[in-house]
C-alpha cells in the first residue's frame, strides 16, 4: 500500500512538472523585435493549466479524492468559478484596453 501512495504521488508530481515545462515552452512569445508579447492564447493557456494543476492538488494532495461527494463538487465548482472570473476579466480588460 505505501509502495502505490508513493507512486501515485510520485506520477502526480510528474505530471504537475510537465504542465510547468508546457507553460514555460508557451511562454516565449516573441514579436519581430524578438520584444517579448502577451498573447491572449498564451494567457489563457496559462490560466487553465494553473486551473488544471490547483483541481490536481485539491485531489491528490489535499486528499479530496476521499472526500464526500459534496466537498468534490464544491472544489471543482471553486476551480470552474475563478477560471471563469479569471479568464472573464482578462477578455473584458484586454477588450476595454485595446
Amino acid at each position: 500500500m505505501r509502495v502505490l501512495f508513493k507512486n501515485r504521488l510520485l506520477n502526480v508530481w510528474l505530471i504537475l512538472t510537465a504542465m510547468t515545462m508546457i507553460y514555460v515552452w508557451m511562454d516565449h512569445s516573441v514579436d519581430e523585435d524578438g520584444t517579448l508579447k502577451a498573447s491572449a492564447v498564451v494567457t489563457a493557456g496559462a490560466i487553465i493549466i494553473a486551473l488544471v494543476k490547483v483541481r490536481i492538488i485539491f485531489r491528490e494532495f489535499m486528499e479530496v479524492r476521499h472526500a464526500p461527494a459534496f466537498l468534490c463538487r464544491l472544489t471543482d465548482g471553486w476551480v470552474v468559478l475563478i477560471g471563469a472570473c479569471l479568464l472573464g476579466s482578462y477578455f473584458v480588460g484586454s477588450a476595454v484596453a485595446g
